[in-house]
């Protein structure tokens, strides 16, 4: 998957870049944190990971409410 698709899909969740680290950039969505590779092409299961935590984020602050 291409870095750029990665992006989009996250912003359409609610993420948003927080800063570049050494090897990743760091991506937040609430009071989670979390980094994302640094590649031109990230391999469709870190993807489908890093989505997937993103979205059980998103269900948990839900059912806070």
């Amino acid at each position: 998957m291409k870095k750029k698709d990665l992006e989009k899909a996250l912003g359409k969740l609610g993420c948003r870049f927080e800063r570049e680290g050494r090897n990743h950039e760091i991506w937040s969505i609430r009071d989670y944190k979390f980094p994302i590779p640094r590649h031109r092409e990230i391999r469709e299961g870190t993807a489908r990971a890093i989505v997937n935590q993103v979205k059980k984020v998103i269900e948990s602050s839900a059912d806070e409410n």
